[in-house]
């Protein structure tokens, strides 16, 4: 037999290596050794930051485009946003102008009417900031404490608000501080004015558990009020100015076993936590004339006590209950 048949080849056994479950075993043991000595050493950080730092062109190389996309697609957004803003915005400048337009056009008829029938002009209230310290201490009663009082000219009946709308009266002065009692309290009440019908009614501090709102009373069912309007102050009290927002209309129920209506109003003061108000001076110290009825100077009437101006205020609601 020729030596040239024989074949030299070695056997498969060599050819083929360790067998697969050999290097299954072989690497996994690799594995949890360098999960190991990394937890415990710490010995692949640096290889770890090489290759990150190696790696980082490339990467930020590949992110180009996507932040290429993402700020044209975001400046692309913000045009459209920026445009669609200053059309509103225009719009709303013309609106405001035209109403200027007419609130000029309106002063001057009511310049001249006044002139015509020879009305007293509206009285201008000063007023003066302060701050709200702390609620009172009593729980039956909604109240708080602001940080100016009698030495800074602040008198009992003053009427106190906030930027939205009238928050209460002053029913108690102090030499440094006064106590200034909320809309919401069940003693309170407060002369109102519906402006889209010109009724006026009186609101009530809601006595209920919950709190935190008005009540009109003594309306008929049959009076002209729905959800939405607004109430402002009609100034026949002598206490508030007259135009003052109050709250608004949040229900109504015309119920058919009585000739009310339950009407719950929204006051549009913030009533719970709030830090600075404005105190106006009481629309009978500022006079009505240029002397009072005594002969005195208006500006040294007294302002009315709040138990008269509530006393007041319930006989012209039963007045106008009966009308």
């Amino acid at each position: 037999m020729p030596l040239e048949t024989l074949d030299r080849s070695p056997p498969p056994f060599f050819k083929q290596g360790p067998s697969a479950l050999s290097r299954l075993l072989f690497f996994s043991a690799l594995a949890l050794f360098l999960m190991v000595a990394d937890a415990r050493f710490k010995i692949v950080q640096p290889l770890r930051a090489a290759i990150a730092t190696f790696l980082y062109p490339a990467q930020w190389l590949a992110l180009q485009p996507v932040q290429m996309a993402q700020t044209g697609l975001g400046y692309l957004t913000e045009l459209k946003t920026a445009r669609v803003t200053e059309e509103a915005a225009r719009l709303k400048l013309a609106e405001q102008s035209r109403r200027a337009g007419q609130v000029e056009q309106l002063l001057l008829e009511n310049a001249r009417l006044r002139e015509l029938l020879a009305l007293r002009d509206r009285v201008q209230v000063p007023a003066q900031a302060a701050q709200v310290l702390y609620d009172a201490t009593d729980p039956y009663s909604r109240r708080v404490v602001i940080g100016k009082g009698q030495l800074q000219g602040i008198e009992a009946g003053s009427p106190v608000m906030d930027e939205s709308g009238v928050l209460g009266q002053v029913t108690r002065v102090y030499p440094f501080g006064s106590e200034v009692t909320l809309l919401i309290d069940r003693d309170q009440v407060i002369p109102v004015l519906n402006t889209r019908t010109g009724a006026r009614s009186v609101a009530y501090g809601d006595p209920s558990p919950y709190g935190g709102m008005l009540e009109l009373r003594y309306m008929s069912v049959t009076d002209d009020i729905k959800e939405g309007d607004l109430l402002a102050t009609s100034g026949v009290d002598g206490v508030y100015p007259p135009g003052l927002p109050v709250a608004r209309v949040t229900s109504v129920d015309r119920r058919s076993d009585t000739s009310f209506a339950r009407i719950q109003c929204q006051p549009l003061a913030q009533l719970n936590g709030v830090t600075h108000v404005i105190v106006l001076s009481p629309v009978a110290r500022q006079g009505l004339g240029d002397t009072a009825a005594d002969g005195k100077p208006a500006g040294a009437a007294s302002a009315p006590a709040p138990a008269a101006q509530k006393a007041a205020t319930r006989r012209a609601a039963a007045e106008g209950a009966r009308r």
